[in-house]
């Protein structure tokens, strides 16, 4: 059984920075492909990255483009989220999510992926 687990989230000026991280316990992280989804009040879930097993990247959001980066640590069993120039449209609960069945590309969808966070809330306000 694969667990997830955020951190990382919180409460932060526009214009500011966080780094959330995605680790897991039962399963080593870097064989599989992580992804990255927030979702805001009375919105949809929506993709923000995604991260292959070697590390090819694919960003759902063209929002976040030039502002989020999302990279591993392997030898921390993590991935990680770096948000900045935050703006309170980014605020929204943020979870990570491992897909099974895509080692080596990213799915179209959040329905491919197996197992998920709790997800961290992250709020950008003034």
């Amino acid at each position: 059984q694969l667990q997830v687990v955020e951190s990382g989230g919180g409460l932060v000026r526009p214009g500011g920075s966080l780094r959330l991280g995605c680790g897991a316990s039962g399963r080593t992280l870097e064989f599989y492909t992580i992804g990255w989804f927030r979702q805001a009040p009375g919105k949809e879930r929506e993709g923000v990255l995604c991260i292959t097993q070697d590390g090819t990247i694919r960003t759902y959001s063209d929002s976040v483009k030039g502002r989020f980066t999302i990279s591993r640590d392997n030898a921390e069993n993590k991935v990680y989220l770096q948000m900045n120039s935050l703006r309170p449209e980014d605020t929204a609960i943020y979870s990570c999510a491992v897909t099974l069945g895509f080692s080596h590309q990213c799915p179209t969808t959040s329905a491919w992926f197996d197992y998920w966070g709790q997800g961290t809330q992250v709020t950008v306000s003034s």
